[in-house]
C-alpha cells in the first residue's frame, strides 16, 4: 500500500493564511491543505477567491514535481486530492527568499524604478518571517548574527534557488508566462534520516508574479491585491495553460 493511500489526517498542527497543516500517523509527515482564504499586506487586506485552493494545489505539486525530476529535494511526497498534500514535516528556515527578474511590487515602491523594468541579473532577496513586523528585508550579516541560517545553509539556498529559477523562466516561458518574481521557502527534514535542506511550502500564483508575455496581463495574486477583478479566472488560466484540471 503506497504512502499516500496510508496517510490519515490527525490533529489540526498550524493554521497560516493560505494553508492548514495537519498531523498523520507518521511523526516526519504533515498533510497541507490549502484554503480558499486570500489575504495581502501582511493579512491587512482579506477575501476569498473561488478554487484558489484547489489552483494552488495542482499548480504548486505539478512544478514541486518538475524541480524534483531535476535533482532540487522537496517536501513534497503526493498529491491526495483537490486540496491536500502529503509533505515531508520541516523546520522552516525563517527567511522568506525572493527572486526578483523585472521589478514589480515592493523593489518598484522602495527604489523608485518603474515597475516592468526588466534587471540584468536576477536578485535575491532575504526577507525575516514575522508577521508582526511585517517580514522585514534583512541582510546577509542579519541572517548570520541571528542564527537562523549559517553559512553552508545559505550556500545551499542560493545554489538551490538560482536553479530553480533558471527551470522555472523556462517553464513558464513555455507556455506564454513571464515568471516576474517570486518567494520560496526552505526547511530542514524533521524526523528523518535524511537531515539537508528541502524546498517546502509552494509555488503558486499566491507566491509568484505572472504575466502574460504578449499583453503583460497579470495572472497571479496581484489581481486581489489590486483589485483588478478576475482573480479566480487569471488563477484557472495557469492551471489550464499548464495543462493541468484544477
Amino acid at each position: 500500500m503506497s504512502e499516500e493511500s496510508q496517510a490519515k489526517k490527525g490533529e489540526k498542527l498550524h493554521e497560516g493564511k493560505a494553508k492548514v497543516l495537519f498531523a498523520t500517523d507518521r511523526s516526519d509527515q504533515v498533510i497541507q491543505y490549502f484554503k480558499d482564504d486570500a489575504t495581502a499586506f501582511n493579512g491587512e487586506k482579506k477575501g476569498s477567491i473561488a478554487d484558489k485552493g484547489v489552483a494552488n494545489n495542482v499548480i504548486s505539486y505539478k512544478l514541486m514535481t518538475i524541480l524534483e525530476a531535476v535533482g532540487i529535494p522537496t517536501h513534497m511526497v503526493a498529491k491526495l486530492d483537490d486540496r491536500n498534500q502529503l509533505v515531508k514535516k520541516v523546520e522552516i528556515i525563517p527567511l522568506e527568499v525572493v527572486v526578483r527578474n523585472i521589478v514589480a511590487g515592493s523593489m518598484a515602491k522602495r527604489l523608485g524604478i518603474k515597475e516592468g523594468t526588466k534587471l540584468p541579473r536576477p536578485v535575491v532577496e532575504f526577507y525575516y518571517k514575522d508577521d508582526a513586523l511585517d517580514d522585514p528585508l534583512v541582510t546577509l550579516d542579519h541572517v548570520d548574527m541571528f542564527g537562523w541560517a549559517t553559512e553552508e545553509d545559505l550556500d545551499t539556498i542560493f545554489d538551490y534557488t538560482h536553479r530553480i529559477n533558471d527551470i522555472l523562466i523556462a517553464f513558464f516561458a513555455n507556455i506564454g508566462v513571464t515568471l516576474v518574481d517570486y518567494k520560496l521557502e526552505y526547511g530542514k527534514l524533521v524526523g528523518g534520516e535524511e537531515n539537508g535542506i528541502v524546498l517546502a511550502d509552494e509555488i503558486s500564483p499566491d507566491s509568484c508574479r505572472l504575466w502574460d508575455m504578449e499583453t503583460g496581463e497579470k495572472l497571479d495574486k496581484d489581481r486581489f491585491r489590486r483589485d483588478m477583478g478576475g482573480v479566480a479566472e487569471a488563477y484557472q488560466e495557469v492551471v489550464r495553460r499548464m495543462g493541468l484540471s484544477g
